[in-house]
């Protein structure tokens, strides 16, 4: 289906010029918005908070960017589908030579074999502009609206993989700073086991301590100085992990702004009911799964309406002639109607398939409601029992640290060895694990919480 293409006559100098001017138009606004790169800068020019890295890693790491690649190309394919509906527009021109058979005229003409004579050759010049537009083609039209929803459910299924980049950018940096308050209780516990070694010594120059003590002391320091290296290496490697969620150079240095002790702990918990509402209504994997269920339902309709008539109208024109001296203008139009009758029952058979798949599309969408209201739940529970932990490991560690105070004291007093003060330390040691534990806990069920909402992103 074509139609003729009528020839403009804008001068080249101009159009030259209107696309100079609309490149540098272009150019400026591309100039005046910032990058993603300029973006990560800003953000890794200040200490990097734990919303920060969870939005990097958002808008740059390697997943989440191919996930928006993969959403341009959906919307591509919707444009493409687009491109039924608007007019298409081709020119034409030949200029060549042709010999004839006669008997493939299927006349008998006077002066020529019947068996046929070659005649020619003949030189043909043609130019000629072609134009078709459908007019009335629903099935088109339901193809793009298809689409174009499936075009939405990519740029949700890629807001979906940025939210599950920005949890994993968290999670790395709750271990990072885990391993930071790992690093300094190992360094208080180096320095309280350096302190006992020294009281030991003085006390064995004095003549008041025992060999025994200060063999004990060297071997406390031994064991601490192995766990402050390991938890040195832990710190280095949470380091690396932590730059690569966020898809930054392995060697770029990051400053947390964040710690353990300085992460928010709230006083209540949120209501159940309103956290999986939430859920619900904004978690961008759930508005992908109903975007893909729309597309296959409007697809189902489309293969229906190729059932339909379609009209459209077609046009060419041109000159055509044996020189360019002698160009004759010629033109066709007009206006087709086509009608599908039968296609061996292929359409009945896709319209199924589209059927079963909407069905299956269904399904999951359901189960994956039901999976985010049961992630909410449980991130609440857990959100619960870490804020017990954490009360619980506070008093831990209140009264471990009096019960070293008092060995201390007993032990400068000379009136006890050290036995008791390592005992002391070593229970001080695991109350600061303990709390380290439950706080990082805590901290992981509030990103667990942040992630079953699809707010992670939003996180301060």
């Amino acid at each position: 289906m074509h139609i003729p293409a009528r020839r403009t006559s804008p001068p080249l100098a101009r159009g030259l010029r209107f696309a100079a001017v609309l490149a540098g138009v272009l150019a400026g606004v591309l100039a005046g918005r910032p990058t993603l790169a300029q973006g990560a800068a800003d953000t890794l020019a200040r200490p990097l908070t734990l919303g920060d890295a969870s939005r990097l890693a958002a808008r740059q790491s390697a997943v989440a960017e191919g996930a928006r690649l993969r959403a341009d190309q959906a919307g591509a394919r919707a444009r493409q589908r687009r491109a039924e509906l608007l007019p298409s527009v081709s020119a034409l021109g030949s200029d060549g030579q042709r010999t004839f058979n006669t008997a493939t005229f299927g006349l008998s003409l006077p002066g020529f074999d019947p068996e046929g004579d070659v005649v020619g050759p003949v030189r043909t010049i043609d130019v000629r502009g072609r134009v078709a537009q459908n007019i009335l083609d629903l099935a088109a039209v339901d193809r793009y609206r298809s689409a174009r929803t499936t075009a939405r459910a990519s740029d949700a299924e890629a807001a979906s993989v940025a939210e599950q980049a920005a949890g994993i950018a968290a999670s790395a940096y709750l271990r990072s700073v885990r391993a930071d308050a790992q690093l300094r209780a190992r360094t208080a516990d180096s320095a309280l086991a350096g302190e006992l070694l020294g009281i030991a010594r003085e006390q064995l120059q004095a003549g008041v301590g025992v060999a025994l003590d200060v063999t004990r002391a060297e071997a406390q320091v031994a064991s601490v100085q192995a766990q402050l290296i390991a938890a040195r290496n832990e710190r280095d490697r949470a380091q690396l992990e932590l730059r690569r969620a966020l898809g930054v150079p392995l060697d770029r240095p990051l400053q947390l702004a964040d710690s353990l002790d300085r992460l928010a702990l709230a006083d209540s918990l949120p209501d159940e009911r309103a956290a999986v509402d939430r859920a619900l209504r904004s978690r961008p994997d759930l508005r992908a799964a109903d975007a893909q269920l729309r597309a296959a339902e409007q697809q189902i309709t489309a293969i229906r309406a190729e059932r339909l008539p379609a009209v459209g109208a077609f046009a060419d024109r041109g000159a055509i002639g044996k020189d360019y001296g002698n160009l004759k203008n010629t033109y066709t139009w007009g206006v087709q109607l086509s009608v599908p009758v039968f296609d061996g029952l292929r359409r009945e058979s896709r319209i199924e398939e589209q059927r079963a798949l909407a069905q299956e599309l269904d399904v999951r969408r359901r189960d994956l409601r039901q999976q985010a209201a049961i992630e909410v739940r449980g991130a609440l529970l857990d959100l619960a029992s870490a804020r017990e932990q954490v009360a619980a490991s506070r008093e831990r560690l209140r009264l471990a640290e009096q019960e070293l105070t008092q060995a201390r004291d007993r032990f400068r007093a000379g009136v006890a060895g050290n036995a008791d003060v390592i005992t002391a330390s070593l229970a001080l040691n695991g109350s600061r694990n303990l709390l380290i534990d439950a706080l990082t806990l805590y901290q992981s069920a509030r990103v667990n919480l942040a992630r079953a909402q699809g707010s992670v992103t939003e996180l301060p």
